[in-house]
Formats: C-alpha cells, sequence, structure tokens
C-alpha cells in the first residue's frame, strides 16, 4: 500500500497512505462477514442475508468505516516502517475519501520524535559524592533503630502536645448536617502528621482526657469530594485518651539487643561503615545523575523543539509506575488520591518536573549517542539477553520470543544509551 510522508511543524507529520480498490473490497468483505450477524434483515435468517442485499437496504458505504478499520492497522504499520518514523504519539486518522470503485485515502497526523543534535558533552565537570558518613547521618541511624524498637505509653496527668498520639471520637457537619465519610470513633491521631485538614490537630492541643469540643476547619478547594471543596465544617469531638512514643535509651543494653555488638560505640562504628559503604555505591548514579542535569543544560541552549505529547507520555507513564508502587505497598490507587485529596491532574503536575528531565535527558543521551556513531554488536545483546533470561530463569530463546522485534530493538537503544552514558562519565572531571 503506497504512502506519502509530509512534514509538518514542530515535529508533526502527515502520512496519506492509498488503499487499492482490491484491498479496499478484501476489507469490506471481512467487514461484512463479522458484521452481518448484527443486521437483521427480512426474509434472511439472522447472519445470514447476503452483502449485496445488506448494502441495497442501507447503501453500498454500510461497512466502508469498519473495512477501513480492517485495513488501517497493518497500513499504517507498513508506513511507519517504510518511512522509518520515531512516532511519539496518537496518530489521528481522518477518511479522505473512500469508495470500492477507486479504493480509499486516508491520512495520519502525528508527532514524531525530533532529530536534536548536542555538542561539547565530554570532559563536563562534575561535584564528587561525599563518601563520610557524618554525625547526624549516625544519629539519625541509631533514632530511626530506637523509633522501631519504642513503644506507646498512655499519659494521663496532662493536656494534649504536639507529637502525641489522641485518640478521639469524632463527627463532622457541614451547614449543620452531617456528611458521609466523616466519622470515626476511637480514631488515633498523630498530632503534628498533618494527615487531617486544615488546623484540626492543631486545634487538639491543650485538650485533656474527657474533653468534648468542636474542631471548626474549612476544607480545600479543589477537594476529592466535590460536594465538601471550599466548605467550613464542624467537627463534634471527645478526646478518649493520650499516648506517646517512648524511646529506649541509646546505651550498651540497647545495642546489644538489636545488633550483634557489646558496646554503643560499636554499634555507632557498624553503622558509619554501612552508611558509606551505601554511600559509594550510589556515587555512580549521584554522578551520572548531574551529568545529565549538564546535558540538558547545552540541549536546552539549542533551544530543542520537542512535543509536548513527549512530556505527556512520560507523566503517564510515572503516573502508572507510581500506581504500581503503591498496589506492591499494599495500598489502592483511589485509596491513596482520597487519603491525600488529590486528583490525577494534580499528581502528574507534581510529576512534571521529572517527566521533562526525564525526556530531554534521554534526548540529550540519545544525540550524544549519534555523535559518537556508538552501536550493540551482537555479543553485548546477547549478554544481555542471557543476564535477563538468567534473571527470570528462562532460557535465552524464550526471553527473545515474549520480547519480539520492536522490544529487542528497544533494548538495543538502551544498551546504546548506557554506552553513551558511560563514556561521558569517564571523560567527566571532579571539581
Amino acid at each position: 500500500m503506497p504512502s506519502i510522508f509530509e512534514k509538518l511543524d514542530n515535529n508533526q507529520v502527515k502520512l496519506t497512505m492509498t488503499i487499492s480498490p482490491e484491498d479496499f473490497e478484501a476489507g469490506l468483505q471481512k467487514a461484512y462477514l463479522k458484521g452481518r450477524g448484527k443486521i437483521n434483515m427480512p426474509g434472511f435468517r439472522a447472519g445470514k442475508a447476503p452483502r449485496k442485499v445488506i448494502e441495497t437496504a442501507y447503501g453500498k458505504e454500510v461497512f466502508y468505516e469498519d473495512a477501513v478499520n480492517e485495513i488501517l492497522p497493518e497500513a499504517y504499520e507498513t508506513a511507519i516502517v517504510q518511512h522509518d518514523l520515531d512516532v511519539v504519539s496518537r496518530p489521528q486518522f481522518d477518511a479522505e475519501s473512500m469508495d470500492k470503485e477507486t479504493g480509499a485515502v486516508i491520512t495520519a497526523t502525528f508527532d514524531i520524535k525530533p532529530e536534536l543534535e548536542i555538542s561539547n558533552y565530554l570532559g563536563l565537570k562534575y561535584k564528587k559524592p561525599e563518601e563520610t558518613a557524618t554525625d547526624e547521618e549516625i544519629n539519625a541511624a541509631i533514632q530511626q533503630e530506637l523509633q522501631k524498637n519504642s513503644r506507646m505509653v498512655q499519659v494521663t496527668e496532662r493536656s494534649v502536645i504536639d507529637g502525641d498520639v489522641a485518640n478521639i471520637d469524632f463527627e463532622g457537619f457541614v451547614d449543620g448536617t452531617a456528611f458521609e465519610g466523616g466519622k470515626g470513633e476511637g480514631y488515633e491521631l498523630k498530632i503534628g502528621s498533618n494527615s487531617f485538614i486544615d488546623t484540626f490537630e492543631a486545634q487538639i492541643v491543650g485538650k485533656s482526657i474527657g474533653d468534648e469540643f468542636d474542631v471548626n476547619v474549612t476544607f480545600p478547594d479543589p477537594y476529592n469530594n466535590a460536594d465538601l471543596a471550599g466548605k467550613p465544617a464542624v467537627f463534634k469531638c471527645k478526646l478518649n485518651g493520650i499516648q506517646v512514643n517512648e524511646l529506649p535509651e541509646a546505651d550498651d543494653d540497647f545495642a546489644q539487643e538489636v545488633s550483634e555488638f557489646d558496646t554503643i560505640e560499636e554499634y555507632k562504628n557498624d553503622i558509619k561503615a554501612n552508611i558509606e559503604k551505601s554511600k559509594k555505591e550510589n556515587a555512580e548514579a549521584e554522578i551520572e545523575s548531574q551529568l545529565i542535569a549538564e546535558l540538558i543544560k547545552i540541549l536546552d541552549a539549542g533551544e530543542p523543539n520537542i512535543p509536548d505529547s513527549m512530556f505527556d507520555n512520560e507523566l503517564d507513564n510515572l503516573v502508572r509506575d507510581f500506581a504500581q508502587r503503591l498496589q506492591s505497598q499494599g495500598m489502592n490507587f483511589e485509596m491513596y488520591m482520597n487519603y491525600t485529596g488529590t486528583n490525577v491532574e494534580q499528581l502528574k503536575e507534581s510529576f512534571r518536573p521529572n517527566a521533562v528531565n526525564n525526556v530531554k535527558g534521554r534526548l540529550a543521551l540519545e544525540a550524544a549517542a549519534k555523535a559518537e556513531k556508538l552501536t550493540v554488536a551482537d555479543d553485548e545483546l546477547i549478554a544481555e539477553l542471557d543476564s535477563m533470561a538468567d534473571k527470570y530463569k528462562i532460557e535465552r530463546d524464550k526471553i527473545e520470543d515474549i520480547m519480539g522485534k520492536r522490544e529487542i530493538e528497544m533494548l538495543k537503544k538502551d544498551l546504546v544509551i548506557k554506552k553513551t552514558l558511560k563514556k561521558i562519565v569517564e571523560s567527566a572531571v571532579a571539581e
């Protein structure tokens, strides 16, 4: 199926695909065979009416749209390969003409990845990451272990202060009417956690066990419950109890309890060694991050024309990955949204800086790889596939079958990017 490729503005292109009368007829026949069961014709059993009878009754165009849908995927994929296009957005299809005597002409408009150039990407400077453990880091690690071994203790002789866990009953009212989801009994609220809206927690400070009191707040706008957004509310509350998190002493007894060491000094030295080991392991990633940031600065200086669709695609990927991480932690995505009072658009906006950096960083590395003329040898690809096969405990041939040609090509591109970044790192200079 012949196609014509036309460049538009802003890295947008238009493909014009011509479908011959023979191919269109084949699509019409497929559409008829699939759709005839949904058409009832007098004098014929369901699905048995001849195509000519249906076309006479409903017009010859009755199967045109379905015929194009049958033909289009292959025609579009063939045209993409023919013109070697790197598509980065959903195509917008339009039928310019459809007729079984002359065939069909279909256009597809979409964004493609920009072809960018970059220079001066070797010999970049970076700040060498600190690999020594500070006293603050060591103390923070000790504090974290103390928290793990802490216990909740009931407090009765004083009122609530910041940091306490208050056990409360509450019921919320808007305009004097209780609203759904606004009631709780025996709820344990960490004061200062900011897990409740507005100044709710601050108004519990100073209250004593047995106190009944009102908490006045205003719901944020926007809010996940549109009926409550921006509205003032009154929560009728009762303080049932107060608990405080009591930490053990950081002494030799504690060290013996949580570690293999006899003294707290030995335990601290071990923590220091582990922190420094982790810092050294993370140093490479931190250096790469600094150098990619420098590459992005160089790329931005050239005022690259990057389609918005690339950033939107990356945002979708980040949100999807975030939802999967939540699920792996046992939390539903919708539950998280309700709990935090946010929506998908707000979440995307918070991810946008990362999405922009991810897209620009990848484009900068691809431009550098092109300038270096780096490729992946067959043995390098095989080694990577063997590594994947070993990880998933299956044969390499099966990995290749599962991935398919397109995924293999994407893997090769990823390996080129890794080689490019490695060369940039090796050429970089520590300040």
